[in-house]
């Protein structure tokens, strides 16, 4: 008990910081090249926390309503989207991150602008977060286990086959867009909600380059990716703490050995290993094999 007490803001970073990448994976999963995620988790903070400052809204329902908004966001955003790929979807989704932000600071009346949101009441805590991580996982690995994984795998791997095989491209985008949303929204309205204060600058490039490098380090395919990369990113600051100055150099000496010598991930590359040991295992015994 001490020991998480010690550390209970590394453990909400690193709750926040999954629910996040799995936002981030489920359209990279799906083969849409989309980092709009940032977006979506500050539309989902800003309006969590103007729903509960302005419109006293209770914590659950500022939490649910953007939620549901910012899944709409992602349908909305799904549908110009639709023609495009590769680069192209990229830049428009940063896009679409730079306009989020620019409103948060134009529309100063609701938003605080520049300053930002003030005197938030925290009306999130671990146990929150944690419950909220667990629904995420359980709806993320239920979904890789149906159809609608599986057309993702199938996009993601060839959309001319999977075209082909009859999957229809756009559906399962919009749909990788209308989750990716939610759970942007959901985790940002969480975060929102767990800071007495958010500002424009919490949501920029630096955010965008955070989310991506989870993935890149923990993986894109599989359930244990974010998970891995959000475990990574929470632990490595404070192993390199006593580096000073010279820890951003460990950070982007260590990216870059993953991107080099484990492509796809940390994460995924453990699951692969695991699965292959599991079907060897089984194959000896079956066959009565030894290795």
């Amino acid at each position: 008990m001490q020991f998480f007490t010690a550390n209970q803001a590394l453990f909400d970073f690193f709750l926040l910081s999954l629910g996040f990448a799995y936002s981030q994976q489920i359209v990279l999963r799906a083969g849409v090249f989309s980092i709009a995620t940032v977006g979506f988790v500050a539309i989902g903070a800003y309006l969590a926390g103007y729903l509960v400052t302005k419109s006293e809204f209770g914590g659950l329902p500022a939490i649910l309503a953007a939620t549901l908004v910012a899944g709409l966001g992602g349908l909305l955003l799904s549908v110009p989207l639709s023609r495009l790929r590769g680069v192209f979807q990229a830049i428009a989704t940063l896009a679409f991150v730079e306009i989020v932000l620019n409103a948060l600071y134009y529309l100063e009346p609701y938003t605080g602008g520049a300053m930002g949101m003030n005197r938030i009441p925290k009306l999130v805590e671990s146990w929150h977060l944690l419950i909220a991580v667990a629904i995420v996982i359980y709806v993320v690995w239920s979904i890789g286990r149906s159809g609608i994984g599986r057309a993702w795998d199938a996009i993601r791997q060839d959309e001319t086959v999977a075209a082909c095989l009859g999957v229809s491209i756009r559906k399962y985008h919009t749909l990788a867009f209308v989750l990716s949303g939610a759970i942007g929204g959901l985790f940002g309205a969480m975060q929102g909600l767990y800071f007495y204060t958010i500002t424009p600058e919490q949501f920029g490039f630096a955010m965008v380059v955070s989310v991506l490098t989870t993935i890149v380090l923990g993986g894109r395919a599989t359930l244990a990716g974010p998970i891995a990369g959000a475990l990574i990113l929470a632990v490595l600051p404070e192993i390199a703490r006593p580096l000073a100055e010279n820890r951003l150099f460990l950070h982007g000496a260590i990216l870059l050995a993953v991107i080099i010598f484990v492509p796809d991930g940390v994460g995924d590359l453990l699951v692969h290993k695991l699965r292959q040991r599991r079907n060897g295992t089984g194959r000896n015994m079956i066959g009565g094999e030894t290795s």
